[in-house]
């Protein structure tokens, strides 16, 4: 399924400790993910634009959300046509983006009105198809040009190692490098992790795009959900988009995002489960040396000092018996490069609130080198399709030159150059 999905933000920098303390947690959410109308009986709707060249995706999400009769998705607020863009990234970037560019950017320009305060956009895109990829890049740079003071986050499928579609190395590709140019982060999600994720602690037997998209949204509320933390005397700081991104990319060479949680279970295993906050941290800070896509199964054998180096790290802790919570261990300048400033190191936001169903767990989002490994498969492999000029016909009849592979080609090499020389 390629749906690109604009989601505006609305929420401010600072606010006060009481009033902060005093406000209803859900009020919270639905001012920063949904605009309420003072309809009677109606109910909220999310902050989202949808984008997609084939309409049964669209239908089937506004569907299944609106059945829930607690949200739904804004009338008037989806561009849909009848013809997908065929898994070419030129098709979407060349052809259906500048032709639904209007339509779709004023339906954007409709959202942001709404906002009282615009804190950024984020959008959710695949890489392997030509919708996701190619679409989602072209109107992330309009968006970026209508909206050049807003912050832009792209969340992006990486596609399965084996294989969805024979040219998703290229389409890889191109959205990275034009991503890289307009976006202030890219946060990455892998489909074989998430695989993983769902096989080994989620049991479960047959998966789906459904299974795969709740390990996304279960990793992206811990990020998003409200959290706070205390910077100033008397105030604190909500974790909104701004709020992270200026901590989390604090150079624009270094732009790309992931994000490990723990716990994660099933429904079944939730009951049966307890954890302290010692043991939660240790095994994260594992996770994050060791590069581990889950708890299950991390290598304790890798070190520290074999790990590769963060930029910058952001926790997120949720529930209970937060106030003594040593996070210390991942304030550890070997963790980091030696020009990195103590207080750039780590970021921490916190919500007392527990989170499905989870007695406490944490969230992690860090900004380091091991994309680098997954980056550079794609580019080889996109490579030598190219050296071959394998499918390159396909993108040029619809305007793509090899000179705009080489490009991309060049871009992508210089990003993984700067994360090497962390």
């Amino acid at each position: 399924m390629s749906v690109v999905t604009l989601q505006v933000g609305q929420c401010g920098n600072q606010v006060n400790v009481s009033t902060q303390v005093n406000n209803d947690y859900i009020e919270e959410v639905k001012q920063r993910f949904f605009n309420c109308p003072d309809k009677p009986g109606s109910v909220p709707e999310a902050r989202a634009v949808m984008v997609d060249m084939e309409p049964k995706a669209i239908a089937q999400t506004c569907q299944e959300a609106k059945k829930s009769g607690k949200w739904k998705y804004p009338d008037k607020q989806q561009f849909y046509q009848k013809r997908g863009s065929g898994n070419n990234w030129a098709h979407g970037y060349r052809i259906h983006g500048p032709a639904a560019e209007e339509r779709i950017m004023g339906m954007i320009q409709t959202e942001a009105e709404k906002c009282d305060n615009l804190n950024g956009f984020m959008t959710f895109m695949s890489l392997a198809g030509g919708t996701g990829s190619g679409v989602g890049a072209y109107i992330t740079q309009c968006v970026k040009d209508e909206f050049p003071h807003a912050f832009l986050l792209n969340q992006v499928v990486w596609p399965y190692s084996m294989g969805e579609v024979i040219v998703q190395n290229y389409n890889a590709v191109l959205t990275l490098s034009h991503l890289y140019q307009c976006s202030d982060a890219v946060l990455l999600m892998e489909n074989d992790q998430l695989h993983k994720i769902c096989t080994q602690l989620l049991n479960i037997k047959k998966i789906g795009f459904r299974d795969i998209n709740k390990v996304i949204c279960h990793k992206l509320m811990g990020i998003l959900l409200p959290a706070i933390t205390e910077k100033y005397t008397g105030y604190v700081t909500s974790n909104n988009l701004g709020e992270m991104l200026e901590h989390l990319v604090p150079c624009p060479d270094y732009k790309l995002l992931t994000v490990k949680n723990i716990p994660q279970m099933s429904d079944i295993s939730k009951d049966f489960s307890s954890y302290q906050w010692h043991g939660l941290l240790k095994h994260l800070r594992q996770m994050l040396i060791a590069n581990a896509a889950m708890e299950e199964g991390i290598d304790w054998q890798v070190k520290l000092e074999e790990s590769r180096r963060s930029l910058a790290n952001t926790l997120i802790l949720r529930g209970k018996d937060l106030d003594d919570v040593d996070m210390s261990a991942f304030s550890d300048p070997r963790l980091y490069p030696p020009w990195v400033p103590a207080d750039g190191m780590l970021s921490v936001y916190k919500q007392q609130r527990t989170f499905n169903k989870y007695e406490k767990c944490a969230t992690l989002v860090t900004n380091n080198k091991f994309p680098v490994a997954s980056l550079n498969s794609v580019i080889d492999k996109a490579w030598n399709m190219f050296s071959s000029r394998a499918y390159t016909h396909q993108y040029v009849k619809h305007g793509l030159t090899e000179e705009d592979f080489v490009d991309s080609f060049v871009m992508l090499e210089q990003v993984v150059a700067s994360y090497n020389n962390l």
